[in-house]
């Protein structure tokens, strides 16, 4: 069986990373970035990559959990714990996801449990207590692919070759669902309501709101 790898993203506090994480994914031969949560994200800085790339949504962390490990997939845990090994050394033994914390407190309890083990990247200067998530992400991911051996993409010039954009575009601004997984998450999104998990967008429009107006009730 082919080795892959994966991106796990919840909880991240600022939408515009995932679009960030995208570009990174793509770039470092990621095959599929795995929403957990809330499905719309924001594009920003992903410069056209998320075209390239296979986005899948769960609502919950234990949907996630029980998919990866149906492809026989281990959950890697990007954080800095007392067990995590350096991502130098390349612990890795088969396909793996990787679930990176969010900005501001790292991985949660929750997030941990689904972990099989973690790592953690070394730093040499004095300045930061950590790294943007999305630089975590490129270094972990690329040495991921160092370890299992993927192959380099061509270049042209001083820049790699693109491959040709699906012929089926959408705007990527959000992951689709069949109509049974959306009935679902608007159950999710009420009852969640009260506890402000569904942040206010621009101009007082909510992502809820955006989720409603994209797949509106028959």
């Amino acid at each position: 069986m082919a080795i892959e790898s994966y991106v796990v993203v919840h909880n991240i506090a600022k939408r515009h990373n995932v679009g960030t994480l995208a570009r990174s994914a793509t770039a470092f031969g990621v095959t599929e970035l795995i929403l957990v949560g809330r499905r719309d994200f924001n594009a920003f800085g992903s410069h056209g990559s998320t075209s390239h790339l296979r986005f899948r949504h769960f609502h919950s962390l234990t949907d996630a959990r029980l998919f990866l490990k149906e492809k026989d997939c281990d959950i890697c845990g990007v954080e800095i714990t007392e067990d995590a090994v350096s991502i130098t050394d390349h612990p890795f033994k088969k396909s793996t996801a990787f679930l990176l914390g969010n900005e501001g407190t790292g991985l949660s309890a929750k997030e941990c449990e689904i972990c099989d083990f973690f790592v953690y990247i070394p730093q040499y200067g004095g300045g930061t207590a950590s790294l943007n998530v999305t630089v975590a992400a490129s270094i972990v991911l690329h040495h991921f692919g160092v370890w299992a051996g993927f192959s380099e993409r061509i270049r042209d010039g001083n820049k790699f070759v693109v491959a040709e954009k699906p012929l089926k575009q959408v705007s990527r601004k959000y992951c689709t669902e069949t109509d049974d997984h959306i009935i679902e998450e608007r159950k999710s999104r009420r009852e969640s309501a009260s506890n402000g998990f569904f942040e206010d967008g621009k101009n007082g429009v909510s992502s809820s709101n955006l989720l409603d107006s994209l797949f509106p009730d028959e």
